[in-house]
């Protein structure tokens, strides 16, 4: 699967999950378009899952999961098709209270290294 950066720009963190993998912060402006890495189909938008604010995750396919956290606002439903590059939400507040999203690829349900995956900036 050929990946795309969710965002355009932005200082990329990699950070280490309490539940073990790893996932991104990448800072950013409030209201930042934030777009799909790769087509699928949305399976979850909500702020059910602690520690993830709002949040959308895409089911690629039985191999690949992405999710999208601390959005300002959901542009897509669940069950919707989306193609890679394709605005799904607005980048919001992270946790320290600056603009910034949460990303994550999941492989076959564990977060790996999003930096492996995605192409050099």
């Amino acid at each position: 699967m050929k990946w795309q950066w969710p965002v355009g720009d932005g200082t990329a963190t990699l950070t280490s999950r309490p539940n073990g993998g790893n996932g991104l912060m990448i800072v950013g402006k409030l209201g930042q378009d934030v777009r799909a890495a790769g087509p699928g189909r949305v399976v979850y938008t909500g702020s059910g899952l602690l520690g993830y604010g709002q949040l959308i995750i895409v089911k690629h396919n039985e191999t690949y999961l992405s999710a999208y956290g601390h959005l300002q606002s959901v542009l897509t439903e669940e069950g919707a098709a989306v193609t890679a590059g394709q605005r799904i939400a607005t980048m919001g507040n992270g946790p320290q209270g600056s603009p910034q999203l949460y990303f994550e690829i999941r492989i076959n349900g564990t977060p790996g290294n999003p930096l492996t995956l995605l192409p050099q900036r």
